[in-house]
């Protein structure tokens, strides 16, 4: 799994960090979302997979890889 975000797109809602806090965090100064870990273990694919689809802005990307 390779996970990208576009930080133009987000606006801040901070459900990713709620969904997979290890993977995604946010700027202190305007919430706009950060990329921890962009190949997450298989234990966090479930995570990653719902912070994308509830993220309002669409701003998350998950790509399957060949190491899964």
């Amino acid at each position: 799994m390779r996970v990208t975000i576009d930080q133009d797109k987000c606006c801040g809602a901070g459900s990713c960090v709620l969904s997979a806090p290890e993977v995604f965090d946010q700027r202190e100064e305007d919430g706009i979302v950060l990329l921890l870990d962009a190949e997450p273990p298989a234990a966090l694919h479930g995570a990653v997979h719902e912070a994308a689809a509830i993220c309002p802005a669409a701003a998350i990307t998950v790509e399957q890889t060949e190491r899964g």
